[in-house]
């Protein structure tokens, strides 16, 4: 047992009898800034470790002040895979991840704004359907400044030594306590839904969904492998981190629905189509990894909705630099941008008369004529402004007829226009997305590191409460005319994606799964959505008056 300073107050009541030496260790450990990332609670069957987890969750030090209390989670291991609890942790902690190592890496580097370093009570690692796997990841997690973990695991399963190796770790060992009835029963294994069928897995526990398709649980093992289930499983393990949140089968159905592969059985499409009448958006295509018809676009890394001369098309760049152009209606291909861009394209802006900007990686701006002459103050313009991004670098890009608006590193967003500059303080720390809107009152918008979303009409000053506002960087952002108003598209580096409208009305929500990299609006008011899977149109049921 370690030794453990007298704890604080404790709210409400206090541990389960006979484990309060340990739970004085624990609220020590937290305490304790030199104690090291990870604790493990280790003990026989009955000696009470579920419910010192239970009661760790609930309860614990009062915070003094001002002072916010670490939150901590409650994170139940039985049943889970390796992946299922990847999405589960990556979720609570407001990152984006596809593996588990794509978690650490998240945690690792996030620029979001936790409210304190998160505390993880991993219960019951013994009872995980990859034990090994989750220990793995254990492992790497206690490597991560930015959490503390609590893992609960039975003496004599490898675990406990298995992290002891890898890390340095308090444990809290119960097996010299007497036993008490914590009152926790074995649950009775849960009954598999039909993973063949649509219905079923929408409705399922998802984490129990996960863990089937990941481990082949019910699937005969032969010579082809694990069974696809007409597609299923791959669109479920795309999107999975989305279809793992708690919500409503129409909704879940919706995600699924826009991660499914154009070679699944045909059956499936109709039927979650169906169940997903209940969700505020109706899919209208979805272009996914591996389609062939018409092919998958490639990964996207900036994403643009043009007009003009390029009306009804989509510009899509990649991180080659790459951009494509695709059709509006179908995602199908009308070529390529022609530009000799070095490096990365990180922002893309379409002008009204079809020429098209570009953001390199180094904050430089690129201009791509279009088909039509551009008129000589334009051309002025755009040469003012490469200039002076080539001395002080841009972090984002917008344009509209007269006028190109460029963020930079400092918070601040600049519009250049043909009636002079004119310059907004909106973000602390860097901006890392802009819009402009033409309208009968243009105005901009801009996205931030600080995770919000701002509205300034040039030559004004900015409104004083954001448009949005989260815990997480916005990662991109486009807006637009249509014809239900000015819609404002949104997107975190949490994975989700919000439309807005600036002049009031319902904001509706999408998370596709994987991270998303790039969001536009047509001029229709569609909504889409860019990510390394794929490529995703959804449409608003308020437009289709349903």
């Amino acid at each position: 047992m370690p030794s453990a300073s007298p704890p604080p107050a404790w709210e409400g009541r206090r541990a389960v009898t006979g484990t309060e030496a340990e739970a004085a260790a624990l609220l020590g450990w937290l305490t304790d800034p030199e104690a090291p990332r990870l604790c493990l609670v280790t003990g026989a069957p009955g000696s009470g470790k579920t419910a010192l987890l239970d009661w760790l969750a609930a309860h614990g030090p009062r915070a003094g002040g001002r002072r916010r209390r670490t939150p901590r989670v409650l994170v139940p291991l039985a049943g889970q895979s390796a992946l299922g609890a990847t999405w589960t942790i990556a979720d609570l902690l407001g990152v984006v991840a596809r593996s588990p190592d794509e978690l650490v890496h998240a945690l690792a580097t996030s620029e979001a704004r936790p409210s304190g370093r998160a505390v993880l009570l991993l219960a019951d690692l013994h009872a995980a359907a990859e034990p090994a796997a989750l220990t793995e990841l254990i492992g790497e997690l206690a490597g991560v400044g930015r959490v503390r973990l609590v893992v609960e695991a039975r003496t004599g399963s490898p675990a406990p030594d298995t992290l002891r190796a890898a890390r340095r770790a308090t444990v809290v060992d119960l097996d010299g306590e007497p036993a008490p009835d914590d009152g926790t029963r074995a649950e009775p294994p849960r009954p598999l839904p039909d993973l063949s069928d649509p219905l079923a897995v929408c409705a399922a526990d998802p984490l129990l969904v996960t863990t089937a398709y990941v481990t082949g649980t019910g699937d005969g093992f032969g010579e082809a492998g694990i069974d696809d289930h007409g597609g299923l499983r791959t669109a479920w393990l795309r999107a999975g981190q989305s279809l793992c949140r708690a919500q409503k089968p129409a909704e879940r159905a919706l995600v699924l629905l826009a991660a499914l592969g154009d070679g699944a059985d045909p059956r499936l499409r109709p039927a979650l189509a169906e169940l997903a009448e209940g969700a505020a958006w109706r899919l209208r295509w979805a272009r996914n990894r591996g389609d062939l018809t018409p092919p998958w676009p490639g990964p996207v890394a900036v994403l643009g909705a043009a007009g003009g001369p390029l009306e009804g098309t989509l510009l899509v760049g990649d991180r080659t630099g790459t951009v494509r152009l695709l059709h509006e209606a179908d995602a199908s291909s009308a070529g390529r941008l022609p530009h000799t861009v070095p490096g990365r394209v990180t922002a893309l802006a379409p002008a009204p008369d079809g020429t098209v900007l570009l953001l390199d990686d180094r904050g430089r701006l690129h201009s791509v004529r279009g088909t039509v002459p551009r008129a000589p103050y334009l051309e002025r313009l755009t040469e003012a402004v490469s200039k002076t991004l080539a001395r002080h670098p841009g972090t984002a890009l917008a344009a509209i007829a007269g006028s190109v608006v460029v963020g930079d590193r400092l918070g601040s967003v600049h519009a250049f226009g043909l009636t002079g500059l004119h310059q907004a303080a909106s973000h602390s720390g860097r901006v890392t997305a802009v819009a402009a809107v033409d309208s009968e009152t243009p105005f901009v918008c801009s996205g931030g590191a600080d995770g919000t979303v701002r509205l300034w009409t040039p030559g004004r000053d900015p409104r004083p409460e954001p448009l949005a506002e989260r815990r997480s960087p916005v990662v991109s952002l486009h807006a637009t005319e249509t014809p239900y108003g000015p819609l404002v598209a949104a997107a975190w580096a949490d994975g989700l994606v919000e439309l807005h409208r600036p002049e009031g009305g319902a904001t509706l929500s999408f998370r596709p799964g994987p991270p998303v990299r790039a969001v536009a609006v047509t001029g229709a008011g569609a909504l889409l959505v860019g990510t390394d899977e794929s490529l995703v149109c959804l449409v608003p049921r308020s437009h289709l008056g349903g």
